[in-house]
């Protein structure tokens, strides 16, 4: 398993040493492990953000492959760690809710979950304030290894691990769906936490044209296949390469253009276009 590979996602930019000190940590433990970003620019503290990059990226990695997502705003706290194997994967971060959407998109019924406490695998003189250096990039080197879970820590459950605010949708009492953004990409394209399957849940199949898109002050009607199916500057909602519901504007900027943030609520019903 020595040439396996580690996935790394952060908020720490790349202006300062972060990730790279975090990349010669695992080199020169396993000189022949593969590391490939995901991204460094998480917005600072954003789990939820972080949580859905790594949920959209995980799958495409070769099996085996060790996703390790450092965004911890707990760190130096009594926050635990956590280490799990779902599915092919193994997964790694802070047990703040970044990774519950993934393991759980994974579909394993009984993932193996740890709380890493086992400091033969970490880096001496552990600081309170970059573990990322001292514990997960140690730690996810050593998982390439051929290290066991239950070498790190002792076992815990799925359902005892955090899951993070907003992190599905909804059914309102109306019947209509409630879902939050999660995201905006460089485009300003808004991203959300509705899903494929949840869409054709509310329209009883994959018949969306009725389906209505409100944020703010803005209601879409219908979903589009891409970005260029209505007029240059108009909005529009279709499905995502994230497979769930985004927000966009044909050549501009959709979070601008429509005064969208993250956090915000998203409702779909089954039901004008335009603006209020």
């Amino acid at each position: 398993m020595s040439m396996a590979c580690i996935s790394l996602l952060t908020d720490f930019g790349l202006s300062d040493e972060y990730a790279g000190v975090m990349k010669a940590v695992v080199a020169t433990i396993n000189p022949q492990a593969r590391v490939i970003d995901i991204t460094h620019q998480i917005a600072p503290q954003d789990i939820v953000q972080a949580a859905f990059v790594l949920k959209a990226a995980y799958r495409y990695f070769p099996p085996g492959t060790v996703h390790l997502a450092v965004v911890d705003p707990g760190v130096g706290t009594g926050r635990q760690i956590v280490a799990a194997r779902a599915g092919d994967y193994f997964f790694l971060g802070p047990d703040n809710g970044v990774l519950w959407p993934s393991i759980e998109a994974t579909g394993e019924k009984d993932p193996q979950i740890v709380t890493v406490t086992n400091p033969a695998f970490f880096l001496a003189n552990v600081g309170n304030t970059f573990h990322g250096r001292d514990i997960f990039a140690p730690v996810a080197a050593h998982l390439t290894l051929g290290v066991k879970l239950g070498q790190l820590g002792a076992p815990t459950e799925f359902s005892r691990i955090i899951r993070p605010a907003g992190c599905v949708p909804r059914r309102m009492e109306d019947g209509r769906l409630q879902g939050t953004v999660v995201g905006i990409d460089r485009f300003g394209n808004v991203i959300t936490n509705i899903r494929r399957s949840d869409l054709a849940a509310l329209a009883g199949g994959d018949k969306w044209d009725d389906l209505e898109v409100s944020v703010g002050h803005w209601r879409l009607k219908g979903l589009q296949e891409t970005y260029a199916a209505v007029p240059a500057g108009d909005p529009l909602a279709l499905i995502g390469s994230r497979d769930t519901l985004e927000l966009a504007v044909n050549r501009g900027n959709a979070a601008e253009t429509m005064g969208v943030g993250r956090g915000m609520p998203v409702i779909v019903s089954p039901g004008g276009s335009g603006k209020d």
